[in-house]
C-alpha cells in the first residue's frame, strides 16, 4: 500500500469514529457549506454556529440571501468582526442570483473566480459538495503536515505555499475527498493542536 493510500485510509477511518456533527455537516448544499465556511474564517465554531443557525433560518436559500438589503445581511452579522466577509458574501450571493441563474458553481475552478472565496473555501466546496480531488490547505493541515513529514519550510513563503499544497493533493483520498478534507479539519481542531498535541491518540502516530 503507497503511502498516500494508507494515509487518506487511516484519516477516512478516524474521521468516521471521531467526526464533530455541525448543521452544515448534514448536507451537500453548495450555499449551506459557503455559508459555514465563510462564518467560520477568523471564528471559532462554537461562536460561528449560533450565526450559521440565524442566516440559515433568515435566509433558507442563496436567492433569499440576494434579494435582501445589505444592512440586514449585516446587522445579522454583528458581532463576527471582520465586516468585509459579510460585504463579499452578499455580492457573491447577488452574483449567483443575477448571473448564474441561481445556480452555485460545482468546481474549483469557478468557484475561486468568486468574490472572498479564496483557495480554501474553494476546495472545501468543491470537495465536500461536489466530489472533486481538491486539498483544502488551513492552517490545520499546515500544522499536520508539518509535523507527520518534518517539514521545516516557512508556511507564509512561496516556496512553502507550493511544498504544503503539492504534499496535500498528493495524498488526498480519490474517493472520498470532501470527508478526507474534513477529517483532517477535525484532527488538527482536537488532536494536532497548536500546543499540548494529543500524540497518543493521534490515528498517523504510527
Amino acid at each position: 500500500m503507497s503511502l498516500s493510500v494508507e494515509f487518506s485510509i487511516l484519516i477516512l477511518q478516524w474521521y468516521r469514529k471521531k467526526r464533530r456533527y455541525f448543521p452544515w455537516r448534514t448536507t451537500k448544499c453548495a450555499y449551506k457549506v459557503w455559508l459555514s465556511e465563510v462564518i467560520l474564517q477568523q471564528t471559532r465554531t462554537s461562536q460561528g454556529l449560533s450565526y450559521y443557525t440565524k442566516f440559515t433560518d433568515t435566509f433558507p436559500t442563496i436567492n433569499d440571501l440576494a434579494l435582501t438589503k445589505e444592512e440586514k445581511v449585516l446587522k445579522l452579522w454583528q458581532g463576527l468582526g471582520y465586516y468585509s466577509r459579510a460585504r463579499n458574501l452578499h455580492a457573491t450571493a447577488k452574483h449567483i442570483h443575477y448571473n448564474l441563474n441561481g445556480v452555485f458553481p460545482k468546481n474549483y475552478k469557478s468557484l475561486i473566480k468568486l468574490k472572498g472565496i479564496g483557495p480554501y473555501t474553494a476546495a472545501a466546496i468543491s470537495s465536500i459538495c461536489f466530489n472533486e480531488k481538491r486539498a483544502a490547505v488551513d492552517g490545520n493541515v499546515y500544522r499536520i503536515l508539518a509535523r507527520v513529514f518534518d517539514i521545516h519550510t516557512a508556511i507564509n513563503s512561496t516556496i512553502g505555499i507550493k511544498t504544503f499544497q503539492e504534499h496535500a493533493d498528493s495524498l488526498i483520498s480519490e474517493t472520498e475527498p470532501g470527508d478526507y478534507n474534513q477529517g483532517l479539519m477535525d484532527l488538527g481542531a482536537t488532536i494536532c493542536t497548536p500546543k499540548n498535541p494529543n500524540c497518543n491518540n493521534c490515528p498517523l502516530s504510527s
